[in-house]
């Protein structure tokens, strides 16, 4: 039987639920447990996962947190060049829309890379990127606007991001207790994995192609 020319990612839309937690981001380093994890739909089409990602949500904004396994080598990165760099790409639309294929104010998108920050390469680095053919973008952040920490492990490493309520246009939980979401954790020697379709289809910048995330209490 011919294979299908359609990625089985692509003929659903997906939805989970994004837990609350009333401690997201402080001196301490985060810890979410395996309720928070957060899945990878690539398992349908059986595409390899070396990425434990876990996110949660309050009133003062969302938390995600990557552990990559199984590399040789040093993350790639560089903060002038983030649409290459390895690490966490997150996009976020505060209301959720799937009707549209050009992004609003309320979509964003973010990137949290374990290295490549300060003279030397070696700190961590969070910027916001303008999503491409946009209809209006959403309010501009700077890098110190968002949290990022990274550890180092034997074969890989750990990141904690965190994207304050205060730089998320429309971000209501009391009212929109759903947003649209999708993330690629990429890296040059394993790959990308993401929440559902691949680099096939244009998710980057077409809202329509992202999931949602249930804020659930």
């Amino acid at each position: 039987m011919p294979e299908s020319l359609v990625s089985s990612t692509f003929l659903f839309r997906y939805s989970v639920p994004f837990l609350y937690c009333n401690r997201l981001w402080d001196e301490a380093q985060v810890r979410l447990t395996e309720a928070y994890r957060l899945p990878s739909f690539g398992e349908l089409e059986s595409r390899p996962l070396f990425a434990d990602l876990r996110g949660a949500w309050s009133e003062s904004g969302l938390t995600f947190t990557v552990r990559v396994k199984g590399k040789a080598q040093s993350p790639w990165c560089r903060e002038t060049r983030l649409e290459e760099s390895d690490g966490l790409h997150v996009w976020i639309d505060t209301r959720d829309t799937h009707s549209v294929h050009r992004a609003s104010r309320f979509c964003h998108r973010f990137v949290f890379l374990p290295l490549g920050g300060g003279r030397a390469l070696d700190r961590p680095h969070a910027d916001q990127m303008l999503i491409h053919r946009a209809r209006e973008n959403a309010n501009p952040v700077r890098p110190d606007d968002l949290g990022v920490r990274t550890q180092t492990i034997s074969n890989g490493y750990e990141l904690q991001a965190h994207i304050p309520d205060t730089v998320l246009t429309g971000f209501d939980p009391a009212y929109h207790s759903r947003i649209g979401f999708t993330y690629v954790v990429m890296d040059r020697e394993l790959g990308w994995q993401t929440f559902s379709v691949t680099s096939s289809f244009p998710f980057q910048e077409d809202p329509s192609l992202w999931g949602t995330l249930e804020l659930v209490r």
